[in-house]
């Protein structure tokens, strides 16, 4: 038998640009020589010894390379299998616990946790005049959405006598979303579907209902701020597992790995496209992790939102939620991205017994989406393949200008493959600050969401998000500004705004 050292599960580990393969622990309890391997050279960092080997825990528990719960080994172990004295990692092990990395707990010696993180501003503010915003990838209204508010108010006044209220959601809307789930080889009746005002209210309403303080929710890393919020507001505790985009199933196994060390709860996952690291499981991969998360217990709630902006040939995957029961999934999704933002109709897609339990909850909470939406919505649902085909078109021809833009003017900063959605993730070069640009940019009058917005901890200060949802000549006046701005370090020193 391999000793224990060699008995890890090698998983992609993916930091401040640097793709490794990295061992992840195969249980809760890290053994001290498995802990020094993670944890490499310490000799080579610099500052005290026992500073470097905090921030080296930190940096593994920031990228989900060491989960979230993990008990650390004892003080005078850790320190023999390093080659360091007991009083280095006594150190390290007090600047975790003050830094909200770990804490002590009675019989179970020192665990790690992730503390919030910064207090970043999200959701960012709206657009305004003299302000080129690239924080939101979100696009312009969709063409075929004046049609479908015409043909809504022509059917409006059939719905005036009654009360307005449908406390699941309007039948034909729903009758439109279970027949697009069952099309795409998803058999869904009605009453599996809940309708709700947008994607993130139905997330929202599902990690209200199935989360309790103290439970684990796996989470891709990097993945939506929105979320992170929603999760920790209720007393949830992320466990982040890396995304590496240009291996979308590593997936598969990191997350199998950290759902049976942690026994998370949920998995919150966009399987296409994820926002932001662009990254899209396959077929294969994706019915391999469904199977395997709800092996382990845990419900995946499968964010839909850009599924069906796939801009390559490939075409669609299946759903997530195909091959496995009804009630291994919650799969949220809505029209904001295909249609417009301020479209606020999304829908849930779930066992039925689920369904009218978030049903009833969601009564409580608000007695009804607005009709005139809802009736706009079905038809669109019911044409949404045109919608989105058009809307490809638009979202392709943006990748084009971004990505020229990108290498005209920003040739140093290295965008991760994208197959679609509405934007790239870009890593920049080594000692870059993405919080540092956002100040120095908005300064020039461009706003970007600063790359720790979307990780756990203090990850991705060298990473951003551009989408390519704007215009043209917006694009490029903005990209100009951040080259401008990171030929300066991102420092803020005040130049001519654009």
């Amino acid at each position: 038998m391999a000793p224990p050292w060699q008995r890890v599960v090698w998983c992609i580990w993916v930091h401040s640009g640097m793709v490794d393969r990295m061992p992840l622990l195969t249980d809760q309890s890290t053994r001290a020589h498995e802990l020094a391997a993670l944890l490499g050279g310490l000799e080579q960092q610099p500052g005290p010894r026992y500073g470097a080997l905090a921030t080296r825990v930190q940096e593994l528990l920031g990228t989900g390379a060491l989960p979230v719960g993990t008990r650390l080994p004892a003080e005078r172990e850790l320190a023999e299998a390093l080659g360091v004295s007991r009083v280095t990692v006594a150190s390290a092990y007090r600047t975790l616990r003050e830094e909200g990395y770990a804490r002590t707990r009675h019989g179970l010696g020192t665990v790690t946790e992730l503390p919030r993180g910064p207090v970043l501003e999200w959701p960012l503010p709206q657009d305004e005049d003299g302000v080129v915003n690239l924080a939101h990838a979100a696009t312009p209204a969709s063409p075929h959405l004046l049609p479908a508010y015409t043909r809504a108010l022509e059917l409006l006044p059939g719905a005036l006598a009654g009360s307005g209220y449908h406390l699941d959601g309007l039948p034909a809307l729903r009758q439109a979303v279970a027949d697009r789930f069952t099309a795409r080889g998803l058999p869904t009746d009605p009453d599996q579907v809940v309708i709700t005002g947008g994607v993130m209210d139905a997330v929202g309403l599902v990690t209200s209902v199935l989360l309790s303080p103290g439970d684990r929710v796996l989470l891709e890393h990097p993945t939506y701020p929105g979320t992170v919020q929603l999760v920790t507001d209720l007393g949830a505790v992320p466990v982040p597992v890396p995304v590496d985009p240009t291996d979308p199933d590593a997936l598969v196994q990191t997350a199998h790995t950290a759902a049976r060390q942690s026994a998370p709860r949920l998995a919150y996952l966009m399987p296409d496209h994820s926002n932001p690291s662009g990254a899209t499981l396959s077929a294969a991969g994706r019915r391999r992790l469904a199977a395997t998360l709800w092996q382990q217990g845990t419900v995946t709630l499968v964010d839909e939102v850009t599924s069906g902006l796939h801009l390559d040939d490939d075409g669609p995957a299946p759903p997530f939620a195909a091959g496995v029961p009804d009630a291994a999934t919650v799969t949220v999704g809505g029209l904001s991205k295909s249609v417009w933002g301020g479209l606020r109709v999304g829908w849930l897609r779930t066992d039925a017994a689920l369904a009218a339990r978030l049903a009833d909850t969601y009564s409580h909470r608000q007695p009804a989406v607005g009709v005139l939406d809802q009736l706009a919505a079905a038809f669109l649902v019911a044409d949404l393949d045109r919608v989105l085909a058009d809307r490809r078109a638009e979202l392709r021809a943006g990748r084009d200008v971004l990505t020229a833009a990108l290498a005209e003017l920003l040739p140093d900063w290295s965008p991760y493959p994208s197959t679609g959605g509405l934007s790239l993730w870009c890593r920049l070069p080594a000692g870059l600050s993405s919080a540092a640009v956002a100040r120095a940019a908005m300064v020039e009058g461009v706003r970007v969401a600063e790359g720790r917005a979307f990780g756990t901890g203090a990850a991705f200060d060298d990473h951003l998000r551009l989408p390519f949802t704007r215009p043209a000549a917006e694009v490029r006046a903005a990209l100009a500004v951040l080259a401008r701005v990171a030929g300066r370090g991102g420092s803020a020193s005040p130049v001519r705004a654009v």
